[in-house]
């Protein structure tokens, strides 16, 4: 690991993150002392993986029994769009706030907090009865602050723990966790609603799993992670690992107060345009991810594939096969654009923004082909479901890692906490919701049928298509800007 070294008295700072780095030595020591760092740095970023895995099945719990939810609670398509809102408004707007104390506190502390509490809230969940909808919605809403915490955080840990050709890939395993969880949430919540008969039981098992991840997290990960900071990388230089913040003219870098690094990062048009593009992806994940398995569920009835649901436990056959098809997309999605990144940036500066905008293009067209042929045939509507989630995994290691190396370290936490702002206040807080009432509206223009049902849904699904094109072209724009702000942030 390339961050072993002799700190020559870091800033004030630097001191308050980093932990003691290991002493200077040579030969077989070095050696062994790397190894031993290594070794410690990828079982950090393992208890990292496990509890992302826990964050986004905590996600995708609700979607995954959303029929279920909806019939208990007698919910509408726009109440039901709502709930999934509330969780990401919650977590929208802690995300900054955990950004700010992640740059400043403790990111050890503040994580063990977060998973305790979202962990404890969720399974307070099960046990909400259909009298107090309303406290449903609220512990929604309470999880999504707690993953709020988790999701700000944990990235920069890994960035610290890894120089830039390790970090790409860490970041890819730690990504795949999204789409992986997300997957698992669905089978999660279908399997145990169908093996108890009660969907309550679904927010029961997550709960233990974030007890073993606090214990691991406890155990296993550094009361202090020492900061990436590129004044005070060691270089090793013929066996003896040397201090680059001896050398003259490099600059330590300044501290600076929360609304100076808000105004740089505003200043980051590729920060910016891509922090855009980024709202563009959440608006249609956000919106597939709540709505896909009852839009399955609504095809196949008027296909006559499955009948409708009328007793009080609903199949959950679409909620399962859209969760293994989430599962393997993401994992097949995040290893290609990673790989596909780290190959094409040798021979073009600019590959990460337009893998990004040709991956959006190509996922909004695959959306729009399903949406067309699910009144006709549900098997061609899963492949192009499963295209166009695939091109859409394609990009989640490759923004991380565009705003990895476009914004400087010691801002980091605050940049992903204002990315995450932007893009939920701009994409899935509003699109879970936005195609509810849409559905809800076009109902009620029309006699109540199964097959309206189903057309309103697919018509206000259309509008994910075109917000698709716009996240294509908000990628191309960062383009323009990402090799002049890469050159910044590294100066």
């Amino acid at each position: 690991h390339e961050n072993i070294g002799l700190q020559s008295q870091p800033p004030l700072e630097e001191q308050n993150y980093g932990a003691t780095a290991a002493p200077v030595g040579q030969g077989p020591f070095v050696s062994k002392a790397r190894n031993s760092t290594a070794t410690g740095d990828y079982l950090v970023a393992a208890v990292l993986c496990y509890a992302n895995l826990i964050n986004f099945m905590d996600w995708f719990i609700v979607p995954g029994i959303l029929l279920d939810i909806q019939k208990y609670f007698e919910l509408s398509d726009g109440d039901t769009g709502l709930l999934q809102t509330v969780f990401i408004l919650c977590y929208m707007l802690a995300a900054p706030i955990f950004g700010f104390l992640g740059d400043r506190y403790n990111r050890k502390i503040i994580l063990g907090a977060g998973i305790f509490f979202w962990s404890g809230v969720t399974l307070g969940s099960s046990f909400i009865n259909e009298w107090y909808y309303w406290i449903f919605f609220l512990s929604r809403g309470l999880v999504g602050i707690g993953t709020a915490s988790y999701s700000t955080i944990a990235p920069t840990i890994i960035a610290d723990l890894f120089e830039e050709g390790k970090r790409t890939t860490m970041l890819s395993i730690f990504y795949i966790f999204i789409p992986v969880g997300s997957g698992l949430g669905y089978v999660l919540a279908a399997g145990m609603a169908d093996a108890t008969g009660d969907w309550h039981w679904a927010f029961r098992i997550t709960p233990c799993m974030g007890g073993l991840a606090l214990v691991l997290l406890i155990l296993l990960v550094p009361h202090r992670i020492q900061r990436r900071i590129a004044a005070h990388r060691a270089l090793s230089i013929s066996g003896t690992i040397r201090v680059a913040a001896e050398k003259p003219g490099v600059q330590r870098t300044a501290k600076s107060t929360w609304c100076q690094d808000v105004v740089s990062l505003t200043k980051n048009w590729s920060f910016v345009w891509s922090s855009l593009g980024l709202a563009a992806m959440a608006f249609v994940t956000g919106a597939l991810g709540t709505w896909v398995p009852l839009f399955l569920y609504r095809a196949q009835v008027v296909q006559n594939i499955v009948p409708p649901c009328l007793q009080e436990s609903c199949s959950s056959s679409s909620s399962l096969i859209f969760g293994g098809i989430t599962i393997g997309t993401g994992i097949l999605g995040v290893i290609t654009g990673a790989e596909v990144a780290r190959r094409l940036r040798k021979i073009n500066n600019k590959a990460d923004p337009l893998i990004c905008a040709t991956s959006m293009f190509i996922s909004a067209v695959c959306l729009y082909i399903a949406l067309m042929v699910a009144e006709t045939n549900i098997l061609s509507t899963f492949i192009f479901i499963a295209l166009g989630e695939l091109f859409l995994s394609v990009n989640w290691t490759v923004v991380t890692d565009i705003l990895l190396y476009v914004v400087t370290p010691r801002c980091q936490s605050t940049a992903i906490a204002l990315q995450i702002l932007v893009s939920h206040l701009l994409g899935d807080v509003g699109s879970p919701y936005l195609i509810g009432i849409i559905s809800n509206a076009i109902q009620a223009t029309h006699a109540h049928s199964f097959r309206w049902s189903f057309w309103s849904m697919q018509y206000s699904f259309i509008l994910c298509a075109f917000v698709g094109v716009f996240g294509g072209g908000f990628f191309l724009l960062t383009s323009f800007f990402i090799e002049e702000d890469r050159k910044e942030a590294e100066r």
